[in-house]
C-alpha cells in the first residue's frame, strides 16, 4: 500500500480544504468491478491525463459477498489494490459503499440472499437488515480506513447511502450508517448525494453530512438549489451525468460532447467540484447488469459504455478532448495524450454446434423435487438460469399460464421441442401447448434484478405458480444451472445441425498475441458467451448492442476458445470479430 505523508482534508466555509488550502475536486467515476483488474492502472492513468485529480468508485456488496458470510476482496474485487493504484498515480479517491448503489447494477448492489426472508427490511431501520449492513460496512472499512488521507492514503471522502432522498426518509437508518462508519475508523468527511430538489435533499441528509448533488444539465440552476439548501461549504456535483446507460430493446444513448462540456464549464466557473459520471463506464461482465421497471421491465445491456470520455474498451472519445479543454481553464493538465483506439483483429471462424441444454442438464447442477414451482430465491439460486420440468398426462391442447409474473424470460419446451416464449418485458405469462401430454420443461432466465425503486429485492422465477387451463401443475423437478460448467460441456455430443431449443456451441479463434477484441453477435439470437472460460455477458438480437468487448487480458497467443449458450437460434453458426465496437442505433 503506497503511503505518503498524512494530510488533512476538510469541509471549509466555501471550499474543500487540503492542509488548510482551498482545493477543488476534479474526479471521474471508475468502477473497479466493471473493469478487468489488469486494466485498472491504465484507466486510472488516463483519468489523470484528462486533468482529473481523483477517482470515485462505488462498492458493490453483491460482488464481494455472493453468498452470506463468504467475503471476497481479491482478484477483480480487490478494492484495496484498486485504491493503491489510485494513490500510485498521485490521485485522491472517493469511495461510495452504499450499501445500496443503484449504478444500473444487479439489485443495486444489494445481495439477493439478504431478501430471501420477506421479513427483512429494505434500506430502513429493520434489525436484520441493519445487522447485515453493519457487517458489510465493517468489512469495507477495514480496507478503506488505513487508506484515508490522514493515514497517508488517497481516500478523501466517503459517502453515506446513495440517493436516499429518492427512496425514503428514515433518519434513524442514516444515523446508524454514520455510527458504524465512524466507529470503524472513518475520519474523512462524510457526504450524501441526491438530485437537487428540496424534498430529496431534506429526506436524504443528516446534520453533519455534506450534501452533494447529481445532474447533467442546467448546472447553474441545480447549484443554486443546492446552495439554498446548504448555505455554506463547497458546492459539488457528485454525479455529473455526461452520458447515459442502455437497455435491451431501446437505443444507444449518446449526449453531445460540446453541450456536456459547456455544462461542465458552467459548473467549474461557479467554483464547484465535480465527479464525472462516468469517466469510464466499462462492462457488466457475467450476469451483473441491473434492470429498471417503471411499468415496463427494461434490463440493462452488457455494455456500460455510457458514452463516457473513455469508451468501453478504454480509449479516448470526442468527449475526452472536450472535457480536457474545459478542465485546462481551471487546473493544469498533463501534456501527454492517450493513444487512440487501434483497429482490433478481424477474424472469422466456425462455431460448432454442441449438445442441447437439456442433453447435458444432468451435468449442470443438482436436481431437487418440489410439489409446486419454487422461486430462484427459495432454491438459493440468486442469479442465472434454472430448468423446471414435470410430466404431463392429460392429453389435448391447453393454455399454460404463470400465476403472477414471469421473471424474466421463459422458454417452454414439450418433449424437447420449443412451443413458446414468455417474456416479462412484453408482460407475457401464458403460452398455448399443442398437447398436454409428455415432458414439459421451462427454461427460465433471470435477466437482471431491478436496481432502482420499489421493486428492489424482488424474487426471481415463475412467480405465482404454473397452471394449465386453470389447474395448478404440481410435481416439479428443478435444476439450477451452474453456468461455469458450460464451456467444458459445449464441445461434447455435437449435433449435425442446430438443435431445437437452448443449445451449446463452441469454436476457436487464433491470435498472434493477446488483444482487445469485439465479438460480433449480429447473427446470433439470445444467449451468453465465454472466451477462455471468462463469461463476457449477455447478447441479444433485440439490440441495440451488437458487439461484446473481450479485454486483452482474457485472450492469449494461439488458440482462444469461444463457448456459447444460445437460447433461441444461430442464424449463422460462426464466430466473427470486428475492428471496432458497434453499440447500436442512437435514435428511435
Amino acid at each position: 500500500m503506497p503511503v505518503t505523508a498524512p494530510s488533512r482534508f476538510a469541509i471549509g466555509a466555501t471550499d474543500f480544504e487540503l492542509d488548510g488550502h482551498p482545493h477543488r475536486i476534479l474526479a471521474g467515476a471508475l468502477h473497479y468491478f466493471r473493469v478487468h483488474p489488469d486494466l485498472w492502472a491504465d484507466r486510472i492513468r488516463k483519468a489523470r491525463l484528462m486533468g482529473l485529480n481523483a477517482i470515485e468508485t462505488y462498492v458493490a456488496w453483491n460482488a464481494h459477498e455472493r453468498r452470506p458470510g463468504e467475503w471476497r476482496a481479491d482478484g477483480g474485487v480487490d478494492l484495496g489494490r484498486f485504491l493503491d493504484l489510485v494513490a500510485a498515480e498521485g490521485m485522491h479517491a472517493i469511495v461510495r459503499p452504499g450499501p445500496y448503489i443503484c449504478a444500473e447494477w444487479d439489485n443495486g448492489g444489494l445481495p439477493a440472499w439478504l431478501f430471501r426472508d420477506p421479513a427483512v427490511g429494505m434500506r430502513r431501520s429493520e434489525p436484520t437488515y441493519l445487522d447485515a449492513v453493519g457487517g458489510y460496512l465493517r468489512q469495507v472499512y477495514e480496507i478503506i480506513a488505513p487508506r484515508q488521507i490522514d493515514a497517508g492514503g488517497p481516500v478523501v471522502l466517503v459517502q453515506i447511502e446513495n440517493e436516499y432522498g429518492a427512496y425514503g426518509s428514515d433518519k434513524a437508518y442514516l444515523a446508524e450508517l454514520v455510527r458504524v462508519t465512524r466507529e470503524a475508523g472513518i475520519t474523512v468527511p462524510l457526504t450524501t448525494i441526491d438530485q437537487p430538489t428540496p424534498r430529496m435533499l431534506a429526506d436524504g441528509s443528516l446534520p453533519g453530512l455534506h450534501l452533494t448533488a447529481s445532474f447533467g444539465s442546467r448546472a447553474a440552476d441545480r447549484l443554486a438549489t443546492l446552495r439554498e439548501f446548504q448555505p455554506t461549504g463547497p458546492l459539488m456535483c457528485m454525479e455529473f451525468w455526461c452520458g447515459w446507460f442502455d437497455d435491451w430493446g431501446s437505443h444507444h444513448h449518446t449526449t453531445d460532447a460540446a453541450a456536456s462540456a459547456a455544462e461542465l464549464d458552467v459548473l467549474l466557473a461557479a467554483g464547484g467540484s465535480v465527479n464525472i459520471y462516468m469517466f469510464h463506464g466499462g462492462t457488466n461482465f457475467g450476469l451483473t447488469n441491473g434492470a429498471n421497471d417503471k411499468g415496463r421491465y427494461a434490463p440493462i445491456t452488457t455494455s456500460y459504455d455510457y458514452d463516457a470520455p473513455l469508451d468501453e474498451s478504454g480509449h479516448p472519445t470526442e468527449k475526452f478532448r472536450a472535457f480536457r479543454e474545459v478542465i485546462a481553464k481551471y487546473a493544469p493538465v498533463p501534456d501527454e495524450w492517450p493513444a487512440p483506439r487501434p483497429p482490433a483483429p478481424e477474424l472469422v471462424a466456425p462455431l460448432a454446434v454442441g449438445p442441447s441444454l437439456l442433453e447435458v442438464a444432468a451435468r449442470l447442477g443438482d436436481e431437487t423435487r418440489h410439489a409446486t414451482v419454487p422461486t430462484f430465491d427459495e432454491l438459493g439460486h440468486d442469479r442465472g438460469v434454472a430448468l423446471f420440468a414435470t410430466r404431463l398426462g392429460r392429453g389435448g391442447p391447453g393454455v399454460l399460464t404463470v400465476g403472477e409474473e414471469v421473471r424474466d424470460r421463459a422458454w417452454v419446451l414439450l418433449d424437447g421441442v420449443p412451443v413458446g416464449v414468455m417474456s416479462r418485458d412484453a408482460h407475457e405469462r401464458s403460452v398455448v401447448l399443442p398437447d398436454t401430454r409428455g415432458e414439459l420443461v421451462i427454461v427460465v432466465e433471470d435477466q437482471g434484478r431491478v436496481d432502482y425503486g420499489a421493486r428492489l429485492g424482488e424474487h426471481k422465477g415463475l412467480i405465482g405458480g404454473v397452471a394449465i387451463d386453470g389447474r395448478e401443475v404440481t410435481d416439479w423437478c428443478v435444476r439450477p444451472v451452474d453456468l461455469d460448467r458450460v464451456p467444458e460441456l459445449a464441445s461434447r455430443g455435437r449435433a449435425a445441425g442446430f438443435g431445437a431449443g437452448p443449445t451449446l456451441a463452441r469454436g476457436e479463434i487464433e491470435l498472434a498475441a493477446p488483444a482487445d477484441l469485439f465479438l460480433d453477435t449480429l447473427h446470433w439470437g439470445k444467449g451468453l458467451a465465454w472466451v477462455n472460460g471468462f463469461l463476457l455477458g449477455r447478447y441479444w438480437r433485440h439490440g441495440p448492442q451488437r458487439t461484446l468487448v473481450v479485454p486483452a487480458p482474457v485472450t492469449r497467443s494461439g488458440a482462444n476458445e469461444v463457448a456459447v449458450l444460445e437460447f433461441e437460434s444461430l442464424a449463422v453458426p460462426e464466430i466473427r470479430t470486428v475492428a471496432a465496437p458497434r453499440l447500436g442505433h442512437t435514435e428511435i
